[in-house]
């Protein structure tokens, strides 16, 4: 059985795709990034760019019934590689426990108000 989740805070998407998808004991986190409940991009410190891409990633998790315990893999997408150090402490002191399997690579998203993305993959069994 495949199951499709839209957090009922977050705005309608404005591209094709749903935010989580479980199937089998897996939650599939669409790429998340700092939007927020009315659909905005945040724009200012990179510092709460990266806590609401992260508690966007929770919040898609928290609709499928996952926590970020349960991640397996992270992919993180970052415009620029001198945000590494900076998402590094960020995500450390969120997820550094226990972090799971992650891969981090610089991008160009083609839009200036982008810094950073954040997509996932929970065991939920």
């Amino acid at each position: 059985m495949i199951e499709r989740f839209h957090p009922a805070s977050f705005a309608p998407v404005a591209v094709p795709l749903s935010p989580a998808t479980k199937a089998g004991g897996f939650v599939f986190v669409s790429g998340q990034v700092a939007s927020r409940p009315d659909g905005s991009i945040h724009l200012g410190e990179f510092a709460d760019e990266v806590n609401l891409v992260l508690d966007n990633v929770e919040a898609v998790l928290a609709a499928a019934g996952a926590r970020p315990d349960q991640l397996v893999k992270v992919g993180a997408f970052l415009t620029n590689a001198t945000l590494f150090g900076p998402f590094n402490e960020i995500y450390a002191r969120r997820w550094g426990a226990a972090p799971p399997a992650r891969t981090t690579i610089v991008v160009d998203f083609g839009r200036g108000d982008i810094r950073v993305e954040v997509e996932g993959i929970a065991w939920v069994g």
